[in-house]
């Protein structure tokens, strides 16, 4: 188990280079076991969640090697086994096996999958979307079996009633190898997309549409290894562009696409945070707590991403004046709101939204992250306290976050991780 110690109050300054996209290569990663031979991702962040798609990949049988973020992936003596449970419970992106498993093979066993609890997450969709291919799925002691019965999959027209990254991607990856032409109508536009189904085309799929509400794919008898560098971590950025913002003294972002954040900057602007904004850079001038309340709303690409919501909490705090939260993809993401009122901010939830009145003072105390993004939310937050905090649930951040403490530790942060055993605890 881990945990960070933080001791708040030391300004930010100097630069911070942005990793790859977590929701990216926790994708791109199964979408490369559809090939025949190698696959090289360059860009790959070190993270939790991406050393448990790799060991999920062995246990198939795939060759892998990763070093200094560039993975290669050989499924060329790939086994297509049972995944019921165990690491394929480990993380939500695990559901990619479905989809390329699928694709490939036209069936597969794969465990129900686990992530952070941020409410309901069904995977309707998904399972609506493989069955519109011609698979049928059963669910057997919690474990999604998905089979074509031989017949392999067949194209489709397929309408997500909810728009959804996951079940656009899922569907995306097993209509790549169907019989046909697929349309996905109302499918999600996030950057992610578009970055895996470059990979996909790569690997020589046949897909158009992409980052629009319609996505075409011809699908393809054989896919063959490439190479492909992944885009930048959008979220990283946002959430080091708050924290430069909270309690910064001058802070460049490197690596960002700032297209892939522009709702997230817009209210940044609109709160009174004064940035110079390159090519692949961001550069965030010292606030002086000068910074207006504001509401906020999350929706899908390209509005306000619901991963940024609780990173930017911190920040909003600090500000002059009453706002309002509204988290419209997950309502139930709101259990960094109690650990933040622990900490002294005017903070609270009622109906599944938040309200908040700043500025506040944090003061440093003993905190949990439950889940990866509240945990980055409370990162920030202790860098602003006064005094130390002690911040459990470590484990949930760096699922998410490449050497987090590394980077903010480069700019001036007092943050420590610690390795410890839960069952002293006791």
């Amino acid at each position: 188990m881990e945990k960070f110690i933080i001791k708040g109050g030391n300004p930010l300054k100097g630069e911070i280079t942005v990793s790859g996209a977590k929701n990216s290569a926790v994708a791109l990663i199964p979408a490369a076991i559809m090939a025949d031979s190698p696959v090289v991702i360059e860009g790959v962040p070190e993270i939790d969640d991406v050393f448990a798609l790799i060991e999920i990949l062995k246990d198939f049988n795939v060759d892998v090697e990763f070093s200094e973020n560039v993975i290669r992936i050989d499924p060329t003596h790939m086994e297509n086994i049972p995944m019921p449970n165990g690491k394929i419970q480990s993380l939500r992106a695990s559901y990619y096996f479905m989809g390329a498993l699928l694709g490939k093979y036209g069936e597969g066993v794969v465990g129900l999958p686990g992530g952070c609890n941020l409410g309901p997450r069904p995977m309707d969709l998904h399972l609506k979307g493989f069955e519109a291919l011609g698979a049928t799925v059963t669910n057997e002691l919690g474990a999604m079996h998905l089979t074509t019965d031989g017949k392999g999959l067949v194209g489709a027209e397929i309408y997500l009633d909810v728009v959804s990254v996951g079940a656009t991607i899922n569907i995306m990856l097993a209509a790549s190898r169907a019989q046909g032409t697929t349309i996905i109508e109302n499918a999600a536009r996030e950057p992610e997309i578009i970055d895996i189904a470059m990979l996909l085309n790569k690997m020589g799929a046949k897909i158009k549409g992409v980052g629009t509400s319609t996505i075409r794919i011809e699908g393809v008898a054989e896919m063959h290894g490439t190479s492909h560098q992944q885009i930048p971590d959008r979220i990283e950025a946002g959430t080091y562009i708050a924290a430069a913002a909270a309690l910064g003294d001058g802070v460049t972002i490197k690596n960002v696409i700032a297209e892939h954040i522009e709702s997230f900057l817009a209210k940044l602007r609109e709160m009174g945070v004064k940035m110079d904004i390159t090519d692949d850079a961001i550069y965030i001038h010292p606030t002086n707590g000068e910074l207006k309340a504001v509401d906020i709303t999350t929706a899908p690409y390209p509005g306000f991403a619901t991963d940024l919501q609780q990173p930017i909490t911190p920040l909003l705090l600090t500000a002059t004046g009453s706002g309002k939260i509204l988290d419209t993809i997950y309502p139930k993401r709101v259990k960094h709101v109690p650990e933040l009122a622990r900490m002294g901010a005017n903070i609270s939830v009622q109906n599944d939204q938040i309200s908040y009145t700043g500025p506040n003072a944090f003061t440093g105390a003993t905190v949990t992250a439950s889940d990866l993004r509240a945990g980055a939310g409370l990162v920030i937050a202790a860098l602003m306290a006064e005094g130390e905090t002690e911040l459990f649930g470590a484990g949930n951040i760096l699922r998410g976050y490449d050497h987090i403490d590394k980077k903010l530790a480069a700019v001036g942060a007092d943050i420590e991780l610690v390795h410890y055993d839960y069952s002293a605890l006791d």
